[in-house]
C-alpha cells in the first residue's frame, strides 16, 4: 500500500478494527517515512459462482436452493435447521475453496448427498430419491443396498 501523501510503499499498522457491518477491517496506517497516518479497508472478494444446470443453462450460485431441499429430505426427521444450515454451510465453504466461478449442478447434488447419509439415512434415501429420480422399485432398492454396504 503506498502512503497517498508521499508514495513511500511501507507503512506500519497502527490499529485494526471491523466496520459496523462486519463486511470489512478497517486499518489506521503510519508512513515510515512521512510519518502521516491513514486509513484503508480491506474487504472479501466475492467471485460469483455459476451453476451449470443439466440442461447446460446457468445461474447463480444459491445456497437458500441447497437449504429448501434439504428441508423437504428431512422433514419429520430428528435433524434441526442447525445441522441443515452446517450443511449447507459446508458445501458452500467447499465450493469457495476450490475457487472455481463454475460448478456442475451434479457435484453440488453429489455434495449433498454425501452429507446427508452422515447426518440421516431416511433423509438421505428421500434426497437419493428425487435427484438420482428412480423410476422403479429396483433402483430404489439398489441405493439402499450401497448404503448398507457402505456401514
Amino acid at each position: 500500500m503506498k502512503c497517498p501523501y508521499c508514495s513511500y510503499a511501507e507503512s506500519k499498522v497502527v490499529d485494526s478494527r471491523s466496520t459496523e457491518d462486519d463486511m470489512s477491517i478497517r486499518r489506521r496506517r503510519e508512513c515510515l517515512k512521512c510519518n502521516k497516518r491513514y486509513t484503508t479497508y480491506e474487504k472479501v472478494e466475492n467471485v460469483p459462482i455459476l451453476v451449470i444446470k443439466k440442461n447446460m443453462n446457468r445461474e447463480y450460485f444459491d445456497r437458500t436452493k441447497i437449504i429448501n431441499g434439504l428441508i423437504k429430505a428431512c422433514q419429520k426427521r430428528p435433524v434441526s435447521r442447525q445441522q441443515i444450515e452446517n450443511v449447507a454451510d459446508d458445501i458452500e465453504k467447499k465450493i469457495n475453496n476450490q475457487m472455481l466461478t463454475e460448478v456442475d449442478s451434479e457435484y453440488i447434488g453429489e455434495l449433498i448427498m454425501e452429507n446427508l447419509r452422515l447426518l440421516d439415512e431416511v433423509s438421505y434415501v428421500r434426497f437419493a430419491s428425487v435427484y438420482r429420480q428412480f423410476k422403479d422399485i429396483n433402483t430404489f432398492m439398489e441405493e439402499i443396498k450401497n448404503l448398507l454396504g457402505n456401514k
